[in-house]
């Protein structure tokens, strides 16, 4: 394993591909062999600070922690916490690192974790801040590619649904093209297509294609995985908007007919409307699985962070 100890995850760049390989070959085992980890964080303690709603992200690191024998603390709604009397960001950072040996922060504002980073003494890692980044979660995605393709590379993905806001959607394409034979076809409307600055980095920094397109079913039969969003209610600022777009793309068993027998449909919930639950019962939906995966990378993650990876 790599020595990651100590390090801030803020958003996938900040690992190499060996770094995020030995994660994911951790996280492996760890799902194979559970029972052998559950010490590893003994005298451990977590802590959450969650400033946006999450069920996944939150209870997934929770669950991780307590399956390593460690302790967790923290908070699910900021007004509950000393944020409601004015303290800042940086100051509630410096008080919860001399009680938590590794802290997960969720925020709306982008930039965030970046922030209190610059004031932590033990690892920051980022749970998601606004519409910009939620390296976690990328990383669940690329063990969940991993156990059903067995490779991160030479895959052709679609990405649908909410480009713009879609953090999940950043992370994980500004992470896939950092392997080669990629192929990527960007699903959007019109009003929610990936950002601009993001759509020249890629251009500027891989070599991958990159297509965008407003049709579902003419891109289903050329792709292996298909990566759903929902459009974010929480993003939009005028209501009118959210409810014209909100139906753009809904995958139902008569699109999914047009696909690849091997096609993975990935999501990184919660859905709405976008994934008809007819499609639950197809062997190729694989995000409640992919939400599994989300304990075991985790684990993994706060083992390497905290230097305790066997």
């Amino acid at each position: 394993m790599l020595n990651l100890r100590g390090r801030h995850l803020v958003s996938p760049s900040d690992l190499t591909l060996a770094e995020i390989d030995s994660i994911i070959a951790l996280a492996q085992d760890m799902q194979r062999q559970r029972g052998n980890y559950s010490e590893l964080c003994r005298g451990k303690i977590l802590a959450t600070l969650f400033y946006e709603p999450s069920t996944r992200t939150k209870l997934s690191f929770e669950s991780a922690m307590l399956r390593m024998g460690g302790s967790i603390l923290g908070f699910s709604d900021a007004n509950a916490s000393a944020v409601a009397k004015g303290e800042s960001l940086a100051d509630t950072i410096r008080v919860m690192d001399a009680y938590a040996d590794i802290i997960v922060l969720r925020h709306p504002k982008e930039g965030a974790p970046k922030l209190a980073s610059a004031y932590s003494r033990v690892p920051i890692v980022n749970g998601g801040d606004g519409g910009h980044q939620h390296p976690t979660q990328t990383l669940t995605d690329l063990l969940t590619i991993q156990a059903y393709k067995g490779r991160c590379s030479d895959l052709s993905v679609a990405f649908c649904g909410d480009l713009r806001y879609g953090r999940t959607v950043h992370s994980l394409i500004e992470t896939l093209v950092r392997y080669p034979g990629g192929k990527f076809y960007l699903i959007s409307p019109e009003e929610l297509v990936l950002p601009l600055r993001l759509r020249e980095y890629l251009q500027r920094t891989s070599s991958c294609q990159i297509i965008e397109c407003r049709s579902m079913e003419d891109v289903l039969p050329h792709i292996d995985i298909l990566y759903m969003t929902r459009i974010q209610k929480e993003r939009f600022f005028n209501e009118a908007d959210y409810l014209r777009l909100k139906n753009s793309y809904i995958l139902d068993a008569a699109k999914l007919s047009l696909a690849k027998q091997d096609l993975v449909v990935m999501h990184p919930l919660p859905r709405v409307n976008e994934i008809a639950y007819e499609v639950d019962a197809d062997p190729r939906a694989a995000y409640f699985a992919q939400a599994e995966y989300g304990v075991y990378v985790r684990m993994s993650l706060m083992a390497h962070l905290l230097g305790v990876t066997s």
